[in-house]
């Protein structure tokens, strides 16, 4: 199961479904009625898509911290 304690600016890597192995930024994370966590993933080319939360899992990297 992916870790779902992220927050905004974090790097992480989408591991499951369409956009699967994109990489980016947390921006925007909600809530849904249905209780599912949604984000905003910002690529470094500046483009945005949304995803699960548990689509994700967030990357340690020293040049990202």
């Amino acid at each position: 199961m992916a870790i779902t304690n992220f927050k905004d600016g974090d790097f992480c890597e989408v591991i499951a479904g369409t956009h699967k192995g994109k990489f980016g930024f947390v921006q925007d994370i909600n809530t849904s009625k249905t209780g599912q966590i949604t984000i905003t993933v910002l690529q470094k080319n500046g483009l945005r898509f949304k995803t699960l939360g548990k689509s994700i899992v967030v990357i340690k990297d020293d040049k990202n911290s």
